[in-house]
């Protein structure tokens, strides 16, 4: 594994409860500002294996950014029940709900 996953990891698991951060701004802090589709592909394959919190992860325009529409439902409802405000159309506001 490398420091750039070993990073991801640990930034995602300790995002708290009731906030979100984009892939982008993971992929910054885990110290490669080019690195948001890398933290995409992290997330998708290692969300399981880790209990990492995917849920609290949206695009940089907050958005909830997955195509599956079952899977953007359970991810619009999980943030809801962490008191986040998602609109119907899966956004957020990053400067209430943002690290």
């Amino acid at each position: 594994m490398t420091q750039f996953t070993e990073e991801v990891l640990v930034i995602i698991k300790r995002i708290p409860y009731g906030r979100v951060m984009s892939y982008g701004q993971v992929a910054r802090f885990a110290g490669n500002n080019r690195g948001a589709r890398q933290v995409a592909r992290i997330l998708h394959s290692m969300t399981e294996k880790y209990e990492l919190p995917w849920h609290r992860i949206i695009n940089s325009k907050g958005r909830i950014s997955i195509t599956d529409a079952r899977y953007a439902a359970i991810q619009r409802e999980l943030l809801i029940s962490e008191g986040v405000e998602v609109s119907e159309e899966g956004y957020v506001d990053i400067s209430i709900y943002g690290i």
